[in-house]
């Protein structure tokens, strides 16, 4: 069986994915994470990998960038191949004074300016929500590992330029910790099909301080990022 979008076979994804938004990205965390990793799909070169860690199957595929893309990658996972539970690993521009660059942001909930959500239920305000047992496995997961994490609502936005800085400054005013693109559409997929899910994501860049990582951190962070997505999505927390 194949999609529009996915070429793998029936049973070629885990039931737990990772989901970064660049194909070059699922290669490495397959790759360097993954036990045997093996190329399932790469319909439009978007990526997915099958692979086992500690023995326990798992699989990423790219979502490519912004909410209909993510949208279209979740739903067929969820819909046709079985699969219960996506994380995605992603950056993310910091809104928060308190964070920094390399913090890790975990979404509990994610405001957007996007149209994505509002036809799923008609006159209803949909409340973008993730996984909470994904959630609270990432956050020990993190502290673990060391890592700085902070946990709050984020932006997903439809637009990379143009948004104005009073935009950002008054959901920091409202405590919204920082800002990306595909968060609410696939916490809208998730709980439309049924399945859970949660968005991790590394400061990269701070929106406010004018702040930005250089090629080699962002790279390092993401490795450090997905080991903790990895623990999230392998872990028995209930939902």
């Amino acid at each position: 069986m194949s999609t529009p979008h996915i070429a793998a076979a029936p049973g070629d994804f885990a039931p737990v994915v990772l989901m970064p938004g660049d194909p070059r990205r699922a290669r490495l965390i397959a790759q360097r994470l993954f036990d045997e990793p093996r190329l399932v799909t790469d319909v439009r070169n978007i990526e997915g990998w099958t692979g086992t860690v500690a023995g326990r199957p798992v699989s990423v595929l790219a979502s490519g960038m912004g909410c209909p893309s993510i949208t279209i990658y979740a739903t067929e996972l969820f819909r046709f191949y079985g699969v219960r539970r996506i994380v995605r690993v992603g950056t993310a521009g910091g809104l928060a004074p308190r964070l920094q660059l390399g913090d890790v942001v975990v979404g509990s909930a994610a405001h957007t300016d996007s149209s994505i959500n509002t036809t799923r239920i008609p006159g209803v305000h949909f409340a973008a929500a993730p996984s909470y047992g994904l959630l609270s496995a990432a956050v020990a997961a993190a502290r673990a590992a060391g890592v700085p994490v902070h946990v709050g609502p984020i932006f997903s936005s439809d637009h990379f330029y143009g948004v104005g800085s009073d935009v950002f400054s008054a959901l920091a005013r409202h405590g919204t910790l920082a800002v990306e693109m595909e968060a609410a559409a696939l916490y809208g997929v998730a709980a439309a099909e049924g399945g859970e899910a949660l968005t991790t994501a590394t400061i990269t860049d701070h929106l406010e301080r004018g702040e930005s990582m250089t090629p080699a951190e962002r790279e390092e962070c993401f490795q450090r990022m997905s080991r903790i997505a990895l623990a999230a999505v392998l872990s028995d927390s209930p939902s």
